[in-house]
């Protein structure tokens, strides 16, 4: 009998391309820093920034242009 399946519980159900590096690397940098208890928006930029993953566009990880990437992201 094969392997059933139950689709509910495919994590990548809903995803339409498969991530970047760079998205990849930075979902390893978000996830040490919640595993480090930084369950804040300021601490975890604080940690994104102690980081290496790096914004797209350069500079530091700020409230307001993390948001906005988790915004498109989750478009």
């Amino acid at each position: 009998m094969p392997d059933y399946r139950f689709p509910a519980l495919d994590p990548h159900q809903s995803r339409t391309r498969s991530y970047t590096d760079w998205e990849m690397a930075l979902a390893d940098a978000i996830e040490a820093a919640f595993g480090r208890g930084h369950h804040e928006l300021p601490a975890l930029v604080a940690a994104l920034n102690a980081s290496r993953v790096r914004p797209r566009q350069g500079g530091e990880w700020t409230e307001a242009n993390f948001t906005a990437l988790m915004r498109e992201l989750g478009e």
